[in-house]
Order: structure tokens, then sequence, then C-alpha cells
């Protein structure tokens, strides 16, 4: 399977700190330049965050903003049309920074299991507990994409386009662990081979470039990614167990890249413990060394929204030496 980005590509999450566009997108094409990404600043507030932002793509489904979160309406709020304004900004900048470039730009984008598990339903509920509304999510979502990657397409025609979808919540969905809005209760878990089957539908929208899926929470259902169709698999390197090795090492041997979060977000960054981390699981995997770098995407473990721009920059300096290192050895 190839992939748009070369051995020794690193890339960030998604999340930064701040509130300025276009210092966030600078940063990105210069500390990133095998692999960018659109930035996002939920600092910003309500829309900026992972579910108004999604929700502001939706397709003839109205969201606004209420007390208890987003919620699905019958005409949309104001929040949305901010949260649309926001994106513009982001993708003017993305637009002005990324003149000239040429190679892959990531697109992050909540997916439809976590965005239904997010937003409300008129009455109240969870979306996830309605699984017609999660189709109908799912679907406007889809074509919300489909127009989002053909807007950033035509502003950086040199960009071969990867799509990332952010499910955190995946986990919490097929294990009936996603809370009711009251908090006293969950939500019914949904079964796995619905669940494959809508995050496919969402994921192979993306079906001109590669199609990644993140989630940084414990028990990611890495054989449920790839069934989705995921040409990559984003996780925490540190949540992985034993158990999920198997299938670690069954995506590689499908050509499968693994994006493995090996800096912490809310810590120093350390070339050597991200190097430790990076080859004992690789040595676990039973894979020679001169592979990594073709197989491997070293990201954060997670968003760093929370980090301040200088924890930022060592990070993602930190993050490019991580990738030269795997690159040195095949």
């Amino acid at each position: 399977m190839s992939h748009p980005w070369s051995p020794g590509a690193v890339t960030g999450i998604g999340s930064l700190p701040g509130t300025d566009p276009r210092e966030a997108a600078t940063l990105v094409l210069g500390e990133l330049p095998a692999l960018p990404h659109l930035p996002e600043l939920p600092a910003r507030g309500p829309g900026a965050e992972m579910i108004g932002r999604a929700a502001s793509l939706l397709v003839e489904l109205p969201v606004e903003l209420v007390p208890t979160g987003w919620r699905l309406t019958a005409a949309p709020g104001r929040d949305v049309r901010r949260a649309r304004d926001d994106l513009a900004r982001d993708l003017d900048a993305l637009e002005e920074a990324a003149t000239g470039y040429v190679g892959p730009v990531k697109l992050q984008v909540t997916g439809p299991w976590t965005l239904a598990a997010g937003l409300e339903l008129p009455t109240g509920h969870r979306a996830v507990t309605d699984q017609g509304a999660v189709r109908d999510v799912a679907a406007s979502l889809a074509e919300g994409i489909r127009t989002h990657l053909a807007d950033v397409g035509s502003r950086v025609p040199g960009a071969a386009l990867v799509l990332q979808l952010d499910e955190p919540a995946l986990p919490a969905v097929l294990g009936g662990r996603v809370p009711t809005p009251s908090g006293y209760g969950t939500v019914r878990a949904v079964e796995q081979q619905v669940v494959a089957q809508i995050l496919q539908d969402v994921l192979t929208v993306g079906d001109e470039g590669a199609r990644v899926v993140h989630c940084c929470a414990p028990d990611v259902p890495l054989g449920l990614l790839r069934d989705a169709a995921a040409d990559a698999l984003s996780v925490d390197a540190a949540l992985l167990t034993v158990a999920q090795y198997d299938q670690l090492g069954e995506a590689v041997e499908a050509g499968v890249s693994l994006w493995l979060g090996v800096l912490p977000a809310t810590t120093a960054p350390s070339l050597d413990t991200a190097r430790a981390r990076l080859d004992e699981l690789w040595g676990e995997l039973g894979f020679n060394a001169d592979q990594q770098a073709a197989s491997v995407v070293p990201t954060p473990a997670c968003g760093l929204a929370g980090s301040t721009p200088d924890q930022v920059r060592r990070t993602l300096a930190v993050l490019r030496d991580v990738g030269a290192s795997l690159l040195d050895r095949s």
C-alpha cells in the first residue's frame, strides 16, 4: 500500500494553543514540512472545538449551541455561523502559508460516532441512541467532508490530501459507556458491525487520498478500524497493550501505516524516551529496524492545545528528530 507521505515523516494530531490561524499555519508548515496539517485552535471557544467544528460541516442538518452542548435543531444558530467563519479563516491561513507547497496535507474531522455521541437530539438525548439519526448525521457529515476536501484541494493545488477522522469516543460507543445528558446513566452499546460500516461510509469519502483514523483512548478497536478501510491507524503508543500486538503486526504486514503517539502532550518531550518506546514496540512486533521509517509516522500522543507555544515548538522539533532517526536506519 503506497502513501503520499515519505519515510521518516512526522505529523501533529491537529490542535494547537492560541487563537491566531496565520501564526498556527506558518508554524505547522515550517515545523512539519513532510506532513503538515490544518491547525485547530479550540481556545477560540465554541465552534472551534471538535464537536462544533464538525457540526459546522453538516449539510442540511442544522445545529445550535445550548447550555448542555450542541443540539440538532430546525434552524442553525449563530454559533454555527461563527464556527464556519473560524474554519474559513483557518483555510485562508493555510492557503497563504502553503503557497507553492507540493506534498501531503492532513485534514482532521471528528468522526461520525464521536460526533453522534456528542450531539443531542431535539429531545435532549444523544444522537447515538437513535440509529436513524446516526445514519443521517453520518451521511450529512460525509457530504460536508467531500465539500471540505474539494475546497482545500482548490486552495492548495499541490496537496495530496490526507483525511483523518478523530474518534476518541469509539471505545465508549462500542462498550456502552457514553454518558447520558443527565450523567446518571449510559447509552446502550452499538454493535461492532454497525459501527464499522458507518465509519467506512464516511472514511471512504476521501477515496482519492489516504485515510486515517485517530483514537487516543484506551482499548482502540484496531481490527474494526482496518475493516473500515483505514490506510493508517493513529494511536497513543503508551495505551497499547500486549493483547493488541498481533493486530498491529497484521496491520503492518497489510501495508497499513502506524501513526504512533510517542511524545506526551503535557510533559517535556524526550528524544531518547520516544525512540525507546518505538524500538520496544517494534521489537515486540518482530519487524526489522530498517522497516520502521516506511511503516511508522511518529506523532504527539494527542493534541497540543493545552501546551504553551514554546512547548509546542520543542515537541515538534523532537518529533522531527525521531523521524530522522528512523530514516537513518532504513
